[in-house]
């Protein structure tokens, strides 16, 4: 490293896996872009993740201009079941290989999730990072951004230097948290010391009662940024991925600093703090037949505005299929008006009524294609608008992320002033009002909205809501964990 400009090798490989979902994420899984890149190798990184709201992209632009960066691979998947034991291999060793042939390097930069779990593997990032500090050596900095919901194992503290969590769900933070690492790489670069503190706790968060727009989080999170000193660079309560039914399940404390004792006392009073809120993450969960009678009731009453119900268990972006029906039959049983349910994901039926045309009646089979829950809703459908699922992210969260959701279709069902549903071709949750306004609708237009997301829709259509109904239909994202079956947890973890 000459005159401060370090090599930097930089890259990405991100997994949510839910192990009580069926689905698998395989190699082309990997391959295919969704809302965020495919699988990337070298300089054609730079131009796919610029401007959207990624730790790598955060990275990148605080970087680029005082160092050389070395770009490597970026690959990741859509939630959902664990990634194949071909997928995984494949690409650590595609990884592996480019950091070989690089050239000498200064410092590793990695955006990984923090919750990976493959078919042979519980620790993905683990491993991982096991092999890379193998591969470069004990000196080298390896720093890392993760996922708000890691679950942050002892391999992945132990094999490197630095791990920064996003601190805010809705993962609203994801570019400034790469920019936060550029800070502590340039501290290790400038050969400070550094100490880490670790500590994990004993019970498991539903997803829904995990969000920092309310509380318990978001005071905890404020209390780690008040941690924060010129001897303490980060302590951070990162509420872990409850769908992970591995040994190192559930939220950690982390912290970072330069006096060994101000770093243990960041994580001894977080660490308490959380655990004297431990009772205080909970709400509400609505069966599908309370939340749709609640949110007609309050039209009648006249009450202005829109009600959300959130289809927090069939959402996509923990795993859930994106096509259970259970809402749309009780829409349809009590005669709901004026409501929009998205995003459905069924390949076919938008391919049917591409073919119809818009202005067309259909009357195809939509959703459960996977068996959970109702059956598939079989009515006539009015075709209303058609796209090809191609748009830019507009909100917070989504914001810049070029959507590839294959076609996509408006439609109607229960009459003029019925039931429309957003249908596409790829799963994604539904947390960004350009899904909807691809097809020409408006999300504030509707009384009811029925959204397949369990918290990160709040960034962007938040502000449209009387009221947020968290409904507990059929679907793999469960919300009440006790319905599930763990087997491998650490003694002693408890489930809220």
């Amino acid at each position: 490293m000459g005159d401060g400009v370090a090599r930097i090798g930089i890259g990405g490989f991100l997994h949510e896996t839910n192990t009580f979902a069926a689905s698998r994420a395989r190699f082309a899984t990997f391959v295919e872009a969704d809302a965020w890149p495919g699988l990337l190798v070298g300089e054609e990184m730079f131009g796919a993740v610029s401007g959207v709201n990624l730790a790598i992209d955060g990275f990148i632009r605080a970087a680029r201009t005082s160092h050389e960066l070395v770009p490597l691979l970026w690959a990741s998947a859509n939630p959902s079941g664990p990634v194949t034991e071909d997928a995984f291999e494949a690409i650590a060793f595609m990884l592996d290989r480019m950091i070989r042939d690089a050239g000498p390097l200064d410092a590793l930069f990695l955006d990984l999730h923090g919750a990976m779990v493959s078919e042979h593997l519980e620790d993905g990032e683990g491993e991982l990072l096991r092999r890379l500090r193998q591969r470069v050596g004990a000196a080298l900095p390896i720093v890392v951004a993760l996922d708000f919901h890691a679950n942050i194992t002892p391999a992945m503290f132990e094999h490197t230097s630095g791990l920064l969590a996003y601190r805010s769900y809705p993962h609203v933070d994801m570019a400034q948290t790469g920019q936060r690492a550029r800070e502590l790489m340039d501290r290790l670069l400038g050969g400070r010391v550094l100490h880490k503190g670790y500590r994990q706790l004993p019970f498991l968060i539903p997803m829904p009662w995990q969000s920092t727009l309310a509380e318990p989080m978001r005071s905890l999170v404020a209390l780690g940024d008040s941690l924060a000193s010129e001897q303490v660079f980060s302590a951070e309560f990162v509420p872990g991925f409850p769908l992970a039914d591995i040994y190192h399940s559930g939220p950690s404390v982390i912290a970072y600093g330069h006096d060994r004792m101000a770093v243990e006392r960041a994580v001894e009073s977080l660490t308490q703090a959380v655990l004297a809120r431990q009772a205080d993450f909970g709400g509400r969960l609505y069966s599908p037949t309370d939340a749709v009678a609640y949110a007609i009731e309050q039209g009648l009453r006249g009450e202005a505005g829109t009600i959300i119900l959130a289809d927090t268990q069939d959402n996509p972006g923990g795993g859930g299929s994106g096509d259970t029906t259970d809402i749309l039959h009780e829409l349809l049983r009590q005669n709901a008006q004026r409501v929009c349910v998205g995003v459905v994901c069924d390949a076919g039926f938008a391919e049917a009524a591409t073919y119809a045309g818009v202005g067309a009646v259909i009357e195809v089979p939509l959703g459960a294609a996977n068996g959970i829950g109702a059956p598939p809703l079989q009515v006539p459908f009015e075709v209303l608008a058609l796209g090809t699922g191609r748009f830019t992210g507009t909100g917070p969260f989504y914001l810049g992320c070029h959507m590839d959701l294959g076609p996509m279709a408006r439609v109607r069902c229960g009459g003029p002033l019925g039931i429309e549903v957003v249908v596409s071709s790829r799963k994604q949750q539904a947390a960004d009002r350009a899904m909807f306004r691809h097809l020409g609708a408006d999300p504030a237009d509707y009384r009811i909205l029925v959204l397949k997301s369990s918290v990160h829709f709040r960034a962007d259509f938040g502000e449209l809501a009387d009221e947020i109904l968290v409904v507990a239909a059929p679907g793999a994202n469960a919300a009440d964990l006790r319905q599930l079956r763990y087997e491998k947890l650490r003694p002693g973890v408890t489930l809220l």
